[in-house]
């Protein structure tokens, strides 16, 4: 139906089964970089127009602020399943790995989510200092970490344990808690706290 908006009265079907075909799923067309979209062709029809490239992304955009607004504001360890819904949809699908904060106030309520650095495909720079200071400046109770593996495979490397026992031990002197540090990869994820890493 969006590729029909913008290649009206023509075939649209092999277009959108080639993009799901070529990219994996229709979450990984609807987030793909614009550059690997503009141009997109089957037969006569294209992704030729920026405007047909914006069309797409803006329902990749539209689906994750819903999925933002269900676990804003409310308490996420009550709401699990659908924190991890939308931190799979917001960075599975990322090209370079991305360091995620989910700051948590007492009732354990998400006030902030915040991308706190962002990398290379296998490595993120994630300094405790700032993880701790930016929980200080939220008044925030509670820290939950997810970062992502754009290899898809969300096993946690030595340096991710070493990581978090860092923060562990910095947010702990100053009464943060850290409920969990969640790798989300494609389809899947591992949590620390479920695999006795916390």
């Amino acid at each position: 139906m969006i590729l029909f908006a913008v290649n009206p009265r023509r075939d649209v079907k092999p277009l959108a089964k080639a993009l799901i075909r070529d990219f994996g799923d229709i979450w990984s067309v609807v987030n793909a970089p614009p550059p690997r979209l503009r141009g997109y062709c089957v037969g006569e029809v294209s992704l030729a127009s920026d405007k047909a490239v914006a069309m797409l992304r803006a329902v990749g955009a539209a689906a994750l602020r819903g999925m933002r607004q269900r676990v804003m504001d409310r308490p996420v360890l009550a709401n699990w399943q659908s924190l991890l819904d939308y931190c799979t949809a917001a960075m599975a699908h990322q090209p370079m790995e991305q360091f995620r904060l989910l700051f948590l106030d007492r009732k354990n309520k998400l006030i902030a989510d915040e991308v706190q650095q962002t990398g290379t495909v296998d490595h993120t720079p994630v300094y405790p200092r700032e993880v701790v200071r930016r929980a200080l400046e939220l008044s925030a109770s509670a820290i939950i970490l997810v970062h992502n593996h754009p290899s898809g495979d969300p096993t946690p490397s030595r340096a991710d344990v070493e990581m978090t026992k860092e923060i562990l031990r910095a947010a702990h002197s100053l009464g943060i808690a850290v409920h969990d540090h969640v790798i989300v990869g494609k389809g899947k994820h591992v949590s620390f706290k479920a695999q006795g890493l916390l």
